[in-house]
């Protein structure tokens, strides 16, 4: 049975300030949603400070990024361990911005996924193509090499271990959303992915939808049998738009009652 994830991550926004008090405002306008988990991921600076607010609530958090490494010489990184002695239950690995602005490969996020789930986080682990790639119909193999080559060597006991977003690089920050269906069909082959490499296991792991998430689209995102929730961007930076998408309203029975509640 999939429980929902709302995932909002906040990127290089907000001082601690600005961040206690979205949180101030999402902890009374989200306190009764139930059935789904609700994720923030600000940035470094804040996660302490966020996760001390975050007590008592029904929202955990999130990093949105670190280093492979335990600790050492790495001037300017962030280890596994800081992240969960700041509070983090969850870290984002391999965001297509880490990949396009910073370099990261797919054998980095490798590291990182393996490290994450070593060291008890959960790791939200990102795929997607860019509008060339998706225009040359790349779709496909772009996502199965990000995926097959980030799992790799990978086990894991719970399938709510892992959780595993889809970015359609195109639709991020653009204001363009894959549609449902476009969304859905590369969540399936995703899914057929990871029954590849973790068998049954794949029926219960999360699988995202991130590409420009808001309001107007996440009720018709969410019918779709495999999407699981989604990696909010911007708006997850103003607590109406983020409480609405978390608050998500899909008709009864939309999903196969098996696995969604």
């Amino acid at each position: 049975m999939r429980k929902p994830v709302i995932v909002g991550n906040w990127k290089m926004n907000y001082t601690i300030p600005d961040a206690l008090e979205l949180v101030k405002r999402l902890k009374m306008m989200v306190s009764e949603v139930k059935g789904r988990e609700i994720v923030l991921a600000p940035p470094f600076t804040a996660l302490s400070s966020v996760s001390k607010a975050l007590v008592g609530s029904n929202m955990t958090l999130a990093a949105q990024n670190f280093y492979w490494e335990d600790k050492g010489a790495f001037t300017g990184e962030v280890s596994a361990e800081m992240l969960l002695d700041a509070g983090c239950d969850y870290v984002i690995a391999g965001h297509s911005e880490r990949r396009q602005l910073f370099a990261e490969t797919d054998e980095g996020v490798n590291r990182k996924v393996r490290l994450a789930l070593s060291s008890g986080l959960i790791p939200v682990v990102c795929v997607g193509e860019t509008l060339a790639e998706r225009e040359s119909g790349e779709t496909f193999s772009v996502i199965e090499r990000q995926l097959t080559t980030s799992l790799r060597t990978v086990n894991i006991s719970i399938p709510e271990d892992l959780v595993i977003a889809y970015e359609p690089v195109w639709a991020i920050g653009t204001g363009k959303t894959a549609t449902p269906g476009q969304a859905q069909e590369v969540h399936s082959y995703i899914r057929g992915l990871l029954k590849k490499i973790f068998n049954d296991a794949a029926d219960d792991i999360r699988i995202l939808y991130g590409g420009s998430v808001k309001p107007e689209n996440i009720d018709e995102l969410m019918t779709e049998p495999d999407i699981d929730g989604a990696l909010v961007g911007g708006a997850s930076l103003k607590a109406d738009l983020f409480a609405r998408i978390v608050k998500f309203k899909v008709p009864e029975m939309a999903k196969d009652t098996e696995h969604y509640l």
